[in-house]
């Protein structure tokens, strides 16, 4: 008996008000969650008003199963009036546009509609997971996950909704079991799906009365994986689809039709649904098979073998090499550690098992998430750090270079103290210019890699948990061990400076780092036995790599103009004393009598002793200072010499000055006139007593040599 248009006419009005009834329920999912920031009921929305669009696709599938049978009671109209003899002037199935247009439709736009269900599902999911991955980063600007304010209201909406769209998901699934009808299961399957997510998501709702939160974000994180598995399920029914043997006049299933959710829009007939989906995909009847009989038989027998095996199987724990195991009674640790062997315990609940991979290397990030490593690490300025950084000394000066600096810096003080200038910004910016002078920033990443230690489970087990803690991608232990390891890392690295960090000499860094680690984890009793500590990047902030490279040079130069001033003064004092250490030892002596000098007197025992040591050492030298001392005695002999020749001279005349003191004393005075009045040219005596004293002055011109005034003069001469 072939289907009316009535029927198909009532099922169409059926889609359209599931059509209507889905998208009511998506909508007020989806309005409520971004009017009162629920995550929950946005993510619960997705799924929901992706199902529109299987009602879309069966309205219009219905609509054309309706047409074709109205074209098909009017082609029996027509035949019936012509009479059996009749012929028309189109073929037989010319005229049937309605027929055709339908079997195009179960052809491409069922299984179109299917695949564009499976992509928004698979692309809804995926964004899901996505988006609470995204939490766990904090360089990310992403919301959080949010529960809404009112959960009282929550509730009931979503209690309500569930409701409804379980009822009329059993109205429509009752309206499935006629054959003409079948299509109707896939929105029956949508329906009660929206049942399912509702009582989920008011089933976390419901613990956020008891202040747990997490239950609600567990439930929003599995709506996600409920779409990714329901996309799934539909791509696997079009790919069986393709191979599925046909039958004539049977009406294709379309691939969004879950089998999975048809079980629960119609559970009280789970086997029934299950044999309809074989025989539909196979061809061949469940029920009347053997494996269908002795399962009703022995169902009872069957189960209680079942709840034996699995009773059985959980008192049984395999421990592998490698691994270590303890029994946990009521959260508290009995007997002795389990590594490499089979181990008996009371079946769960009673008793549960800790199994720990001892064996494995189990990397740690301890300052965030490493950069990647390339072959040629280059310092890029424009590069910014994307972990916390790490405080080391700054690169020490010259003890020389320092002192100078003290020394200006005192000298500039007590200029300033005495003109009474006082500016408190230059204060300021005087400390924070020590702060930098004795500090420095490095970017780093440090890598630790740790394992258990041999019979140390214990330890390990009471060291803490492995509890994950809301948007943290590491759990409870491994933060502990995070924090240990950060410690000792940040205060290795403030002992030493910038450049040892940097130099060659830091290649033992990691070595050390370990060895520090290791040490704060046994005084932690956390028995873990640290590897390896690894330093893929080190280098200076990406801002401060040109000003680093610009202070590394000015240090050479520094450095360059010291040595060379060193040289000039080893030169130097070589040249005075003969050698430089030897220098230094005079400078010595020589600053210690200066000091015993002004405390204890020039008289004293210690400082004449002081005196006499360093003139010992200054005459003993090989350099200019020897020599110039040698020169000066010399000096000082000759002069001393020339002293006693003229004494002797002196005493000499004393003979003649006492027999004719008048005639010496004239003689005298004659031998210094003559002396000095050698080489002047005109003479004038003044003051002179004609009566004793007689001038005998021999006036007389000096030939000048040719004079052409006196050729001129005599007449009578000319030649």
């Amino acid at each position: 008996m072939r289907t009316d248009h009535l029927a198909y006419q009532q099922a169409t009005r059926v889609a359209g008000m599931g059509f209507m009834l889905q998208a009511l329920i998506g909508l007020i999912m989806l309005v409520y969650g971004f009017l009162f920031n629920d995550s929950a009921f946005q993510v619960a929305s997705e799924p929901i008003l992706v199902g529109t669009l299987v009602w879309i696709a069966l309205v219009v599938v219905f609509h054309q199963h309706r047409l074709e049978r109205l074209e098909a009671l009017e082609r029996d109209d027509l035949a019936s009036a012509r009479g059996e003899d009749a012929s028309g002037i189109f073929e037989e199935g010319e005229t049937d546009v309605a027929a055709r247009r339908l079997r195009l439709m179960h052809v491409w736009l069922m299984p179109i509609a299917s695949l564009l269900v499976a992509g928004l599902l698979v692309l809804f999911g995926w964004r899901t997971l996505a988006w609470f991955d995204w939490q766990t980063n904090p360089e990310l600007d992403v919301a959080s996950f949010s529960p809404g304010p009112h959960p009282g209201w929550q509730l009931a909406i979503a209690l309500a909704l569930a409701l409804f769209a379980f009822i009329f998901s059993r109205f429509v699934a009752g309206m499935a079991a006629r054959p003409a009808w079948a299509n109707l299961r896939g929105g029956a399957g949508f329906m009660v799906g929206n049942a399912l997510v509702l009582l989920a998501v008011a089933v976390g709702i419901a613990f956020q009365f008891f202040e747990n939160e997490a239950v609600l974000e567990g439930v929003t994180w599995g709506l996600a994986i409920y779409m990714l598995l329901l996309a799934a399920e539909i791509v696997l029914n079009f790919v069986l689809n393709l191979y599925r043997p046909r039958r004539p006049g049977e009406t294709p299933r379309p691939a969004f039709d879950s089998r999975i959710l048809s079980l629960f829009a119609a559970p009280d007939s789970i086997v029934r649904s299950i044999n309809e989906a074989v025989n539909y995909q196979f061809g061949f009847d469940i029920t009347s098979s053997w494996g269908y009989q002795l399962l009703l038989r022995s169902f009872a027998w069957l189960l209680a073998f079942g709840l034996v095996v699995l009773v059985g199987l959980s008192s049984v724990v395999v421990v592998e090499p490698g691994q270590q195991a303890v029994r946990l009674r009521g959260g508290r640790i009995v007997g002795s550690v389990y590594e490499g062997s089979t181990m008996f315990k009371l079946p769960w609940p009673f008793e549960t098992v800790e199994v720990v991979d001892a064996a494995r290397i189990q990397e740690l990030s301890l300052n965030g998430v490493p950069r990647e490593v390339r072959d040629v690490d280059l310092w890029d300025p424009a590069e910014e750090p994307i972990n916390e950084l790490f405080l080391v000394s700054a690169n020490p000066l010259p003890e020389e270079v320092t002192r100078s600096v003290d020394q200006l810096e005192i000298a500039q003080r007590r200029l300033d103290e005495a003109t009474g200038r006082s500016d408190e910004g230059e204060e300021e910016e005087d400390s924070r210019q020590a702060v930098t002078n004795q500090f420095a920033l490095l970017d780093v990443d440090v890598i630790l890699r740790y394992r258990l230690k041999t019979g140390a489970l214990i330890d390990f087990l009471n060291f803490s948990n492995d509890v994950r803690p809301k948007r943290s991608p590491l759990d409870m232990r491994e933060l502990a061990l995070q924090d240990i390891a950060l410690r000792v890392v940040t205060q290795t690295f403030s002992r030493l400076s910038l450049e040892d960090v940097l130099s060659p000499q830091g290649s033992a860094l990691p070595t050390e780092m370990r060895d520090r680690i290791q040490v704060a984890f046994d005084d932690a009793r956390t028995g873990v036995e640290v590897v390896s500590v690894a330093i893929p990047a080190l280098r200076p902030p990406g801002d401060s790599v040109s000003m680093f490279e610009e202070l590394a040079i000015d240090t050479q130069n520094v450095r360059q103009t010291l040595e060379e001033a060193r040289r000039t003064a080893n030169a130097a004092l070589a040249g005075m004393v003969g050698d430089a250490d030897r220098a230094r030892e005079i400078v010595a002596i020589i600053e210690r009598y200066r000091d015993l000098d002004r405390t204890e007197g020039p008289d004293a025992e210690a400082t004449i002793d002081a005196r006499v040591e360093a003139e010992r050492m200054l005459r003993d030298s090989q350099g200019l200072i020897a020599s110039f001392i040698a020169s000066v005695r010399s000096l000082r002999w000759q002069i001393h010499m020339d002293a006693r020749r003229k004494t002797d001279e002196v005493r000499g005349q004393v003979g003649a000055f006492e027999a004719a003191p008048e005639l010496y004393r004239e003689r005298r005075i004659m031998e210094v006139l003559s002396e000095v009045l050698q080489e002047v040219r005109s003479k004038y005596v003044l003051a002179v007593d004609s009566a004793r004293t007689d001038l005998d002055v021999e006036m007389q011109e000096p030939d000048s040599g040719l004079n052409l005034r006196e050729y001129l003069d005599k007449p009578g001469e000319s030649n």
